[in-house]
């Protein structure tokens, strides 16, 4: 019968990349783990390893083995972390993955109410999620996704937060500044400073300059909004944000928001798993999140 520890096995060797480490990492010998090893594979009556020289390579029945173990063995961890918090009084943890840069500002104004009403739910946010919150979600390191653009997948369930207009930020100074409307032919000579994600993920790209064939002078990436907002009022080039986002900063910068063609439109979605949606404390959260637009 396979059992949990024989999925814990491949994995550690996948990820530590030998039986020495794997053995280390998992607190036995190494004897112990390759007498668990040759044990499970006669039982299944089939090799999981080959050996490729002093490297140890997954046979097809190991790496079915090992994607069958990275889906299952998060969720009983997290199954055995949820069960242990709740017996020691606490509610659970909300992990909320962000692939929007410049929503991280609007989320400190839910967490902040949703903590004072869920005292026993404590909030983690994680950022590092660039258009790769799915998986994510799928493999339960987070709970919730903040996203513009939701893949509408089997098990995974979005609601819309809040609708917003994408703008062009440019310094007051900037001839741009005078404009009610630009179109994409006026930013051939512009820099454009973004943050650092693949311009074809990019709203200003993909839905105002690229159907227009057209690109920037240059494309700067900077991963703060001040710095780059700073850098905008500056004169050092022009960026495309959300305008609420825009609004929280002009009255301390010279800046000015400016439509983009006839105005670009986007929502926030929050995404979670549909086997979480009658889980009160997230169902919470996304109620408190639509109430704070």
């Amino acid at each position: 019968m396979l059992e949990r520890n024989h999925l814990a096995i491949l994995r550690a060797v996948d990820q530590q990349g030998s039986l020495t480490a794997a053995a280390e990492f998992l607190c036995v010998t190494q004897p112990a783990l390759s007498h668990s090893i040759k044990k499970l594979e006669q039982r299944l009556g089939t090799a999981l390893w080959q050996k490729d020289g002093r490297q140890l390579r997954l046979t097809q029945s190991g790496l079915y083995l090992l994607k069958l173990a990275e889906r299952i063995l998060p969720q009983l961890e997290l199954a055995e972390e949820v069960v242990s918090e709740i017996a020691s009084g606490q509610r659970g943890r909300l992990r909320i993955g962000m692939e929007c840069h410049p929503c991280y500002q609007w989320l400190l104004k839910v967490v902040s109410p949703y903590l004072a009403a869920w005292p026993d739910v404590d909030v983690d946010v994680k950022q590092r999620f660039q258009f790769g919150g799915i998986g994510a979600l799928y493999a339960y390191e987070i709970d919730l996704l903040v996203t513009p653009d939701p893949l509408f997948r089997t098990g995974l369930t979005y609601e819309p937060v809040f609708d917003y207009e994408q703008v062009l930020v440019v310094a007051d100074t900037h001839p741009l500044a005078k404009q009610k409307m630009i179109s994409p032919e006026q930013l051939i000579s512009e820099v454009l400073i973004t943050y650092p994600v693949e311009p074809q993920r990019l709203d200003i790209f993909s839905q105002f300059l690229l159907p227009a064939s057209c690109s920037p002078k240059k494309h700067k990436t900077i991963e703060t909004t001040d710095i780059m907002l700073q850098m905008v009022a500056a004169g050092r080039g022009v960026a495309a944000l959300p305008r609420w986002l825009v609004a929280e900063y002009q009255s301390r910068m010279p800046i000015t928001p400016v439509r983009l063609g006839k105005g670009m439109q986007k929502q926030i979605f929050l995404g979670q798993r549909s086997t979480d949606l009658q889980t009160d404390y997230l169902a919470s959260f996304i109620e408190l999140a639509k109430s704070r637009c």
